[in-house]
């Protein structure tokens, strides 16, 4: 069988179930890692020895493995540059030995300045190349990573996130004997801060607005050190005691600046106001309203905004 025929082998459509039911994928991440050059947009991809093919930089999840660390992690390993995400590509779903794989994608652009490759070889990846976008296509092994490219090609490389976080776990209010605002993270939460940096951090390094509840500047306070990155409340993102405890429309206000300012932040909020900033942002950007706009406690929306439009959008808890 030929390099091609295998591609097209690979591509065929997984099935949803089998005499058995329903098989679990292998879960694998990656990204269409990219850079402007004299040559124009430029991508990378790796020569594998074992198997004589050219691919996109990807890999297998570990067991539990946020899909945001593990795509990380196995371009760095594949490639021996850091990815900075951008944004989500549509997942490829085929079958590999019979067994269906589900990647899930991004594309990124490399943290080191230039994107110099400085990869040794190895018996895993003996080639790693920046190589024009108009010829990527032809160099890929794969059909399936063709089509990857081709959904890169279609959208904005160029995008920034606009992360909007609602605050880790506190516990109950009606345990804690003191001011609301003061009430801190418990140690599902505390522990969840300390994960954030590495999730977060994934997308660069945005700075951060947040609510002045503790509970909110408690969730994001690792990430702000280790990353060494602005941290600022404001008071229109803060759940307060009384009646209202919250402005809509002030909150509202607040986020459209940070949409129209065009620059990465991280927004950390409560859930009382995670729905109604979502549907600002998805208005401002033109985009349909999803049903599903709340988050629950550890949970983030990412959107991902090119020209005042939605390139796109996607959710995660900070546990994966």
């Amino acid at each position: 069988m030929s390099a091609g025929d295998h591609g097209a082998a690979a591509a065929a459509p997984a099935p949803a179930t089998a005499a058995g039911g329903y098989l679990e994928p292998i879960r694998a991440g990656g990204t269409v890692l990219w850079r402007r050059s004299g040559a124009g947009t430029e991508v990378v991809l790796i020569r594998r020895p074992a198997r004589d093919d050219w691919t996109l930089p990807k890999g297998k999840l570990k067991n539990g493995e946020h899909p945001i660390i593990g795509a990380v992690r196995e371009v760095q390993e594949e490639t021996g540059l850091t990815p900075v995400l951008g944004r989500r590509l549509p997942p490829q779903r085929y079958l590999k030995d019979g067994w269906p794989k589900q990647v899930e994608w991004w594309a990124a652009t490399p943290a080191e300045p230039g994107g110099a490759i400085d990869y040794q070889a190895n018996e895993e990846v003996d080639r790693v190349e920046w190589v024009p976008v108009g010829e990527a296509g032809a160099r890929l092994t794969y059909d399936h990573d063709v089509q990857v490219l081709d959904t890169f090609r279609a959208g904005p490389a160029e995008t920034f996130p606009v992360i909007l976080l609602r605050h880790l776990s506190a516990g109950e209010k009606r345990t804690w004997d003191g001011s609301d605002l003061l009430r801190p993270l418990d140690d599902v939460g505390r522990a969840d801060a300390l994960a954030l940096p590495r999730v977060v951090g994934a997308y660069g390094r945005p700075d951060v607005v947040s609510s002045a509840a503790a509970r909110c500047t408690e969730s994001v306070l690792p990430y702000t050190v280790e990353g060494d990155v602005r941290l600022r409340t404001e008071r229109a993102f803060t759940v307060r005691e009384g009646t209202p405890s919250y402005d809509v429309d002030a909150a509202r206000e607040a986020f459209g600046r940070i949409l129209d300012a065009g620059r990465p932040a991280v927004v950390c909020t409560h859930g009382e106001l995670v729905p109604d900033l979502m549907e600002e942002a998805l208005t401002r950007l033109g985009a349909p309203i999803t049903q599903q706009l709340g988050l629950r406690k550890g949970s983030f929306w990412v959107l991902h905004v090119a020209a005042g439009a939605l390139a796109g959008v996607e959710r995660h808890a900070v546990r994966g």
